[in-house]
């Protein structure tokens, strides 16, 4: 009370349009609400606060896990890929080699085909090539034995006409023979 009429001079704090009476009671109150917060809400926000720091920090640590686990997912799987890549060209060089030896397989049958048809067309000849010599050695004997008959103008009888035909083909035969080795 004695702060009144000295406050209610129009100099120092009342010059600037604060009552202090007033100013008091809202200390006053501001310290009542405060100790009130304090004991009863400042406990529990502190507590929602430290909740929600947590939430955020194991929020910010899974994120970092699944990040990581992430980073070795891409990592497995581009290993997987060039594994893949690797197994793929290998795959290709074996279907190459595959190709490669088949056709030289081919080639091989092909050549021996080739090969023995030749053979066989070589025995062909040889066969109708002795068929012809036989033929014309038959025919020789016939014409050889006509020819005798003639020039001795009488008929031999079996066993010398058999034995004069071998020595004609004996004959004939030496004599083809050795042409047959100098131009063949």
């Amino acid at each position: 009370m004695l702060l009144a009429p000295l406050l209610a001079e129009e100099t120092g704090i009342g010059a600037l349009g604060i009552d202090v009476g007033s100013l008091i009671v809202y200390l006053i109150n501001f310290g009542v609400l405060l100790a009130v917060l304090y004991f009863f809400a400042y406990k529990r926000v502190l507590g929602m606060l430290d909740q929600r720091s947590g939430r955020i920090k194991e929020s910010l640590e899974e994120a970092d896990r699944v990040r990581e686990e992430s980073q070795q997912q891409q990592a497995s799987m581009q290993q997987a890929l060039n594994e893949g890549r690797q197994e793929g060209q290998r795959v290709l060089v074996e279907a190459r080699q595959m190709a490669e030896r088949y056709r030289e397989d081919q080639q091989a049958s092909a050549r021996a085909e080739a090969e023995a048809f030749k053979e066989s067309a070589r025995d062909e000849i040889r066969q109708e090539r002795d068929a012809a010599l036989e033929q014309v050695r038959r025919q020789f004997a016939i014409l050889a034995v006509t020819a005798a008959e003639r020039i001795i103008s009488r008929s031999l009888d079996a066993d010398a006409h058999k034995d004069l035909i071998d020595e004609v083909l004996t004959q004939g035969g030496a004599l083809s023979s050795s042409e047959g080795s100098s131009g063949g």
